[in-house]
């Protein structure tokens, strides 16, 4: 609950606290179903891949102004693939921790993870695995398990899946995968999403209402018997009811996304598109969909603290919107 309430402070004001950016249009995979290069992802009228994006110091420089003018207090850096950048994040990595500003980055590992970044302060590096080795493999190449073990030696790193309909057919899928990574070293932490689809999608990741009802039981079991699984039982009674629309989601709410070319707002959060609601299973709307549901001295909710905030932040912003033009 303690890292929840500085967060206020850029509220209040009209900020986001948090700022997600695809700091590349680059990817060397091809995964199914990824929502970043869906038709829909920037609205329709330009893709991921058609946006421009930038390199060398133009891309330190420009994300560093993003930096500037929001202030957030945590930033996810995505993509495309994070690590065909690896050069500027090197610069952009040191210059954010040096503020103190808590960062994530989610890569596919597909390239070795520099080793200046180990150790590195408040920087935690989130890998992206789709399943066991031969459904991963078959998804994900050339970002494969010999190369992401090759490439995490001597990092700590939180293993994240996403949770789609192939790997819920087979009994005793999550179990496996959590053995696996669990005994690895470098694992530090390991998350599951479930997959969050566009409305209207029809796909063979979608899951069923009862595919989510067995994940969501089978995490519940698996949760004490995996010290590294971090699936909190709020989390996962959210995963089972997750916020109805962006407007009662709190991570879409204080999240401000970014797309390569740095100007262009993917809403109304980091799916884009048309996400449908009812079947939302990101970890990051989750767990913060589990805070505000929290009561504080048992009977006041967190989250109307938080929408309370919001409405005055919103006046906040309003007022000062004219200085900030003149500025």
């Amino acid at each position: 609950m303690k890292a929840i309430f500085p967060a206020w402070g850029r509220i209040l004001t009209g900020r986001a606290p948090a700022l997600s950016i695809e700091i590349t249009r680059e990817c060397p995979l091809r995964c199914p179903g990824c929502y970043a290069y869906g038709d829909d992802h920037l609205g329709g009228d330009v893709t991921l891949r058609e946006v421009r994006d930038f390199t060398g110091q133009e891309l330190i420089d420009g994300v560093m102004d993003l930096v500037d003018r929001h202030k957030p207090l945590h930033v996810s850096i995505v993509g495309g693939e994070p690590l065909v950048r690896y050069r500027e994040l090197q610069e952009i990595l040191t210059r954010l921790t040096s503020r103190g500003i808590h960062t994530q980055l989610v890569t596919s590992a597909v390239r070795e993870i520099p080793k200046e970044w180990i150790g590195m302060p408040r920087l935690t590096v989130v890998v992206s695995i789709d399943g066991l080795q031969p459904e991963h493999d078959l998804r994900r190449a050339p970002a494969t398990y010999d190369r992401i073990l090759k490439h995490i030696v001597g990092h700590q790193i939180t293993v994240h899946c996403t949770v789609t309909r192939q790997q819920v057919l087979r009994t005793g899928y999550l179990e496996e995968f959590l053995r696996f990574w669990s005994d690895q070293t470098e694992t530090r932490k390991i998350w599951f999403s479930l997959y969050t689809p566009q409305i209207g999608e029809v796909s063979d990741e979608r899951l069923t209402a009862a595919d989510r009802r067995r994940v969501i039981d089978d995490l519940m079991a698996l949760r004490l018997r995996f010290p590294k699984l971090e699936a909190p039982k709020g989390m996962l009674d959210v995963y089972a009811n997750p916020p109805s629309s962006p407007e009662e989601c709190v991570f879409a709410r204080t999240t401000q996304n970014v797309s390569a070319d740095l100007k262009t707002r993917i809403t109304p959060c980091q799916f884009g598109g048309n996400p449908d609601c009812a079947n939302c299973g990101c970890i990051a709307s989750a767990g913060l969909a589990a805070v505000a549901r929290h009561q504080l001295f048992g009977f006041i909710p967190v989250g109307a603290l938080f929408t309370g905030s919001m409405k005055v932040g919103n006046r906040v912003r309003r007022t000062l919107r004219p200085a900030e033009s003149q500025a």
